[in-house]
């Protein structure tokens, strides 16, 4: 016999017809603070009653700090993807190459989908709803729940904020149930890699997260479902920063984590674009996000100003050291080399606006990790040298 779910739902903006969880699995939640301020957030988030990885503590730059526990990064071996009618003939497969695009059945899916909902069934909810895309008629509407009040904050940072008057009509495109709680006990039995796992279903848009506390798996989530969707419209996804200059120039920087996307791109004399996700249209190049997020390890006021700056109230450090006065220290990679932060974009002064996009990009630098030193300091590429190194690949 179904529950019935019994919910009390808090507005902390102005009055919307409450979302029904109940349509993912969801029930009995005890209280649902639908995109909660970011002064609840942290009234929350740093909630003395909290412990372990929920809890945030007070920096002296008035950000606060988590430990997201074991992972301080992306499991790529925990990911999975449905392999169904909608998605059997348009994924690349793990089995056709090396990549992570693992598959997996109707069956697991749905076990693994029972763990996250049972995990949110009669908790304290945080539901937020964002935007993946600048661009009105390709972005997505995402749906984010969660029972942890700081990955509520990280997505509000993360994904484009809706104004009051969209939120009155908000239809979810995409849905992020964020089980980090859940663990899969039956891992080993389903063949799967661990009893964590990030989890999507192409044709429920559903991604579920369990077992893992790190709060990039939602965004580079939904960049997965991007990097899926955009190319079926003939639209480029890309793992890139972007900026414009004064004479209106657009330029692009694409690179792996840790080579410069965000650094080169946070530039005074540059407006920002965006410093990770973007796309390319037939009108030019695109934000996905609403947000940065930077590396913090060596954090340097002098070398990376607009940046260290950025670190107030609002922002979310990620796994840095903190002591008893609340003072960072960027230069300790005890925890992790990846430590990071996340904030609004508009912490950064210098930032396109309203809408972060621009025209076509006139400069396009590829940024290496020449693990070999074999590379030149600066390398010029013609068009079929840049198309060559893209398709191929460009970091050692």
């Amino acid at each position: 016999m179904e529950r019935k779910s019994v919910q009390a739902i808090v507005q902390t903006e102005e009055t919307f017809d409450h979302p029904n969880l109940s349509q993912y699995g969801i029930s009995d939640a005890t209280k649902i603070y639908y995109n909660p301020s970011y002064e609840l957030l942290f009234e929350h988030e740093t909630d003395p009653a909290l412990e372990g990885y929920e809890r945030a503590v007070l920096t002296e730059s008035d950000a606060v700090s988590v430990n997201t526990g074991e992972f301080t990064g992306r499991s790529p071996k925990d990911k999975y993807l449905v392999k169904d009618d909608s998605t059997r003939d348009t994924v690349w497969w793990s089995d056709q190459g090396a990549n992570d695009n693992k598959p997996i059945g109707e069956v697991v899916w749905l076990e693994l989908k029972n763990l996250v909902t049972e995990q949110l069934s009669g908790k304290t909810l945080y539901v937020v709803d964002a935007y993946c895309g600048a661009n009105e008629d390709t972005r997505l509407s995402v749906r984010f729940i969660t029972e942890v009040a700081w990955q509520a904050h990280f997505v509000k940072n993360m994904f484009i904020r809706p104004t009051l008057e969209q939120l009155k009509n908000f239809e979810p495109d995409f849905v992020v149930m964020n089980g980090a709680k859940c663990t899969n006990p039956n891992w080993g039995k389903q063949g799967l890699n661990s009893e964590n796992f990030i989890a999507f279903n192409l044709t429920e848009r559903i991604q579920l997260i369990g077992g893992t506390w790190y709060g990039g798996e939602m965004k580079k989530g939904m960049f997965s479902m991007m990097n899926y969707l955009l190319p079926l419209q003939d639209i480029a996804s890309m793992h890139c920063s972007a900026n414009i200059g004064n004479d209106g120039s657009t330029a692009i920087f694409f690179g792996l984590s840790g080579t410069g996307k965000t650094t080169l791109s946070t530039d005074p004399e540059r407006a920002l674009i965006g410093d990770d996700e973007h796309g390319w249209d037939d009108n030019g190049v695109f934000n996905f996000e609403g947000g940065c997020y930077a590396k913090t390890i060596n954090l340097d006021p002098e070398s990376e100003p607009d940046i260290y700056h950025a670190i107030r109230r609002d922002a979310l450090l990620e796994n840095v050291t903190v002591d008893d006065n609340g003072v960072v220290d960027y230069d300790d990679n005890s925890v992790t080399e990846n430590t990071r932060v996340s904030y609004p974009i508009h912490h950064i002064e210098n930032i396109v606006k309203p809408v972060s996009k621009g025209g076509h990009a006139k400069k396009v630098i590829f940024l290496t990790a020449d693990a070999f030193g074999v590379l030149p300091t600066v390398s010029k590429l013609d068009h079929a040298q840049t198309q060559y190194h893209f398709l191929s690949g460009f970091t050692a």
